[in-house]
């Protein structure tokens, strides 16, 4: 029993658990320049989002000829009542394809006010100024691992 709990300890980075240096990289998604960064223990992350809504504009093809990408913009809405009323707010989001099969199929078979559930991360894209290389704006992208689309009326979804 006490193993197991060491393991597990170990495994999500919790006190108690040995150092360990590991090299690894990450990437601006819009950019090919990778950090490396030494990490002392590594522990368990979850960066994951899932968003059911509507697609608000037709996708656009995107970045250079060695790292293209997909981007459309996804409305949700939050409704809630204020009072005798109904109101429904709505959320814009910017979503970012870049797997090949997943990029081509948004690109060619997705249109504007199609319903659709995306799963992905969260990344962050930082826009500088040119003159002195200070970060101007970030900004939240959701980077799609998996689309799903729903037929226009139609039940049926189809998984791409």
């Amino acid at each position: 029993m006490l193993r197991n709990a060491i393991s597990l300890a170990s495994r999500y980075g919790l006190p108690g658990m040995r150092a360990r240096v590991l090299h690894t990289t990450t990437s601006n998604f819009f950019e090919n320049e990778f950090q490396t960064q030494k990490v002392e223990r590594l522990e368990k992350t979850i960066n994951q989002v899932v968003l059911l809504g509507r697609v608000g504009a037709d996708p656009e093809k995107r970045g250079t000829e060695q790292h293209p990408v997909v981007t459309f913009s996804m409305a949700t809405h939050t409704n809630y009542r204020k009072g005798e009323d109904l109101i429904q707010q709505t959320d814009w989001h910017r979503i970012a394809v870049f797997k090949p099969y997943l990029r081509e199929t948004v690109y060619r078979y997705l249109t504007k006010g199609q319903r659709v559930l995306v799963q992905g991360r969260l990344g962050y894209l930082e826009r500088r100024d040119p003159e002195n290389n200070s970060i101007v704006m970030k900004s939240a992208t959701i980077v799609a691992d998996d689309v799903i689309f729903f037929n226009k009326g139609e039940g049926n979804a189809g998984v791409y």
